[in-house]
């Protein structure tokens, strides 16, 4: 059986009822005032999914206070959509979207967006750590607005990207260049000082063993890509499946959403099948996320 034939995929009380229960593991919970008193008035004869608190008399339901509020897309419809963006490895395009879901492009557009949002992590933990290993690479995409194409990729956005080693979790940045004050100051931000870290020859990278338990680099220009252990193959292996949907299914993306993008390769890398996270987990997850986060078409379109 197709798992998008399961009921919350397509009947609209089923999909409250599945979201109710990742969301309210303990019962509803108000968005506007925070109360868990389990008293909330049950109000669902009249709307599908609504409540009412008892403490601030605001009605609401599960989608209040998350990236789907005031959707105006059936919930079951968004649910798919997550499933879809999360299930497919390089991403899925809006118009694929637009045509499977049977919504305007620019709804199935807004809706990716709101996905996006929900699978950013703003993870503040240091990686690494005593013994671990964490490889730094950047990598370029796309065109700056307004830039020249010319030789180099100073008309290009940067990506930067931190790989641990350990469990296989990424972190990647949009930042203005790869100079190395523009690069240094993430990486100690989100390593821990005790990291072993892996780079390539670019001359930014050569003060980190400073500042970190060692640094090691391989020097692709000579054609060193693996030194015993000293490499950065993994983080490269990120970037292969990265710019394979960027330039493959997206094709397009603005500078304004290239951090929704990337936090989207980011979310999917992290929670992959190699580190035990299938499908529906891995959806499950990006639901998850959705909780404390707004975002209007408007700041959409200028975020």
């Amino acid at each position: 059986m197709s798992v998008l034939s399961q009921a919350h995929f397509h009947d609209e009380t089923a999909a409250f009822a599945h979201l109710e229960a990742l969301l309210w593991p303990n019962g509803p919970g108000c968005p506007h005032c925070g109360s868990v008193s389990g008293k909330h008035y049950d109000l669902r004869k009249t709307r599908l999914g609504l409540r009412k608190c008892s403490d601030c008399r605001k009605q609401f339901t599960v989608k209040v206070g998350t990236v789907f509020e005031s959707a105006h897309v059936p919930l079951h419809k968004c649910l798919q959509a997550v499933h879809l963006l999360c299930s497919s490895k390089k991403g899925i395009s809006t118009h694929q979207l637009h045509r499977v879901l049977e919504v305007q492009y620019k709804t199935a557009w807004f809706l990716a967006h709101r996905i996006r949002e929900a699978m950013r992590s703003g993870a503040l933990a240091p990686m690494g750590g005593p013994g671990g290993v964490v490889e730094v690479d950047e990598t370029f995409i796309g065109q700056k607005p307004g830039a020249v194409k010319k030789r180099g990729y100073g008309h290009k956005n940067a990506v930067l990207s931190l790989v641990d080693r350990a469990n296989g979790e990424v972190r990647s940045f949009h930042v203005e260049g790869t100079k190395a004050s523009d690069l240094i100051p993430i990486i100690k931000a989100n390593v821990a000082k005790e990291t072993a870290i892996m780079t390539d020859e670019a001359g930014q990278y050569h003060d980190l063993g400073k500042d970190f338990a060692s640094h090691e680099s391989v020097n692709h220009g000579k054609e060193e890509y693996v030194r015993g252990d000293v490499h950065t193959n993994t983080v490269e292996g990120y970037y292969s499946v990265f710019k394979r949907g960027m330039k493959g299914v997206y094709q397009h993306c603005k500078e304004k959403h290239l951090h929704r993008y990337v936090a989207e390769f980011d979310f999917r890398y992290s929670n992959r099948s190699a580190r035990g996270c299938e499908d529906q987990e891995r959806a499950s997850r990006a639901l998850k996320g959705i909780q404390g986060k707004r975002l209007t078409y408007q700041g959409a379109n200028v975020q």
